[in-house]
């Protein structure tokens, strides 16, 4: 039996929603098929129970330094992190969430099919013994782990795994210097854990500003996780006891392992044979800038795309399609300038080019603003991290052009912080913008003059 639609999409994540929900809002006729839970990667299994979990973190981080602000009666060394009671309240949280998604669709009018998609032509679908045809497909299915890089990675946990515990680990080894790593690093390290980071870098996080880099290095360090960078991870075997995580020049055991290898497009067994539109080397669907595939009639989004990999761009992405098809527009999500955040202790915001980046354009000419300093919450505890703010500005226009933050409320200053930047913001509007004092983010109107300027 065929059932006809205006609109399918594959995954039922924030991409695949937004999209669905807003061709709905035109009439068009709409099913979202998805395999899994309704909510995809990050609201499910990703940013949001991760962020869930960093709570727990600060909190046991606030107990401790209790005492330094007068609190008496809180001794750290007499509390300890319930893992399986974190992970119950998690899972009631996120079932909530998924009800809400659910809702959202069927108060659009979009069906929701649950099961394994097939595509099986341009415009066909099958799940398990039924099929739907459409007049416009949309992939939104997302990424997977990276299970492949060395031998042995099906010993260890991915993120899925992580956020399911029921137990606090004695002592992890995670593998990786991306978001996953360093944000699981940071955050299984404030809930007592023993934590080894395992990367190939000499830093963490490639691709972000370089003293900001330096700084996480460091402040993990300071703070008692095992950093070895540098690594050349060569298979990780199971043993009766432990988990054995063997290098090229040594081996470490584990009572778990986490494998952060980094995220490939979730393209397997996703088409029919003969039936997949061009595709990149990591198994990333080739698109346009308005997320057409090869194939006229399909359309690709968020993280299976390998654009950039965040919900909101995801997000943004699906809207732009349905808009286009069902409400006569042309749009094209603009992907420079996408402020993001990680969520390590301290917490990282960063937007537009880095140091490193401006420095390679020869052609024209930065200022670079820094600032570090003390933050006023940190005063009476024993161990400080500093904050640290830099800032980019093209010397010519005065145009601020990057930005990025290693403190508190990183993420949240950068976000505000963006929308000037989008607006073009000058050096000289935050140079005549009046302090919030005392804040942190005060620092972003007080920086005079240029620490360095790149040679043109």
């Amino acid at each position: 039996m065929s059932v006809n639609f205006d609109l399918i999409v594959i995954g039922g994540g924030s991409g695949g929603v937004a999209c669905a929900r807003r061709a709905a809002e035109y009439g068009a006729k709409v099913a979202v098929i998805e395999s899994s839970r309704v909510g995809g990667t990050c609201v499910m299994r990703g940013c949001i129970p991760k962020k869930l979990m960093m709570y727990a973190g600060e909190l046991g981080s606030a107990v401790s330094q209790a005492a330094a602000f007068g609190w008496k009666g809180l001794n750290p060394a007499e509390i300890n992190h319930e893992m399986q009671f974190w992970t119950s309240q998690k899972n009631i949280e996120i079932d909530r969430l998924e009800t809400i998604y659910e809702n959202l669709l069927k108060t659009s009018g979009v069906q929701l099919v649950k099961g394994k998609a097939l595509i099986v032509g341009k415009n066909e679908v099958k799940v398990a013994d039924r099929t739907f045809s459409t007049k416009n497909l949309v992939i939104a299915v997302g990424g997977a782990p990276n299970l492949s890089q060395i031998p042995g990675l099906e010993n260890a946990l991915t993120s899925d795994g992580i956020l399911e515990l029921n137990r606090n680990p004695a002592k992890i080894g995670i593998l990786g210097s991306g978001y996953i790593a360093t944000e699981f690093a940071s955050i299984l390290a404030s809930l007592g854990i023993d934590v080894s980071l395992f990367f190939r870098a000499d830093l963490p996080l490639k691709g972000f500003d370089t003293d900001i880099r330096r700084r996480l290095k460091d402040h993990m360090e300071n703070n008692g996780l095992k950093i070895y960078a540098k690594s050349q991870l060569r298979s990780i075997e199971k043993k009766a006891e432990d988990i054995q995580v063997n290098l090229t020049d040594d081996v470490f055991y584990f009572d778990t392992v986490l494998n952060a290898l980094g995220r490939s497009p979730n393209t397997k067994g996703l088409f029919a044979e003969g039936q997949a539109p061009l595709m990149g080397d990591k198994g990333e669907i080739i698109v346009n800038e308005k997320s057409e595939s090869s194939i006229e009639g399909i359309f690709a989004i968020g993280d299976v795309t390998d654009r950039v990999n965040l919900t909101p761009v995801a997000i943004a992405e699906g809207r732009a399609v349905a808009e286009n098809l069902f409400n006569e527009k042309r749009l094209q999500v603009n992907h420079a300038d996408v402020a993001t955040a990680v969520f390590t202790t301290p917490p990282i915001g960063t937007i537009g080019i880095t140091e490193d980046a401006a420095i390679k354009e020869k052609s024209r000419k930065f200022r670079i603003y820094e600032s570090e300093f003390n933050p006023l919450k940190k005063s009476f505890a024993s161990k400080k991290t500093k904050s640290y703010y830099k800032l980019i500005v093209e010397d010519e226009s005065d145009k601020l052009v990057g930005a990025h933050i290693f403190g508190d409320d990183a993420p949240e200053i950068i976000q505000t912080l963006a929308i000037a930047l989008k607006a073009g913001v000058k050096k000289s509007h935050l140079d005549e913008t009046m302090a919030v004092h005392p804040t942190g983010a005060e620092e972003l109107v007080l920086m005079r003059r240029p620490n360095r300027i790149t040679k043109d």
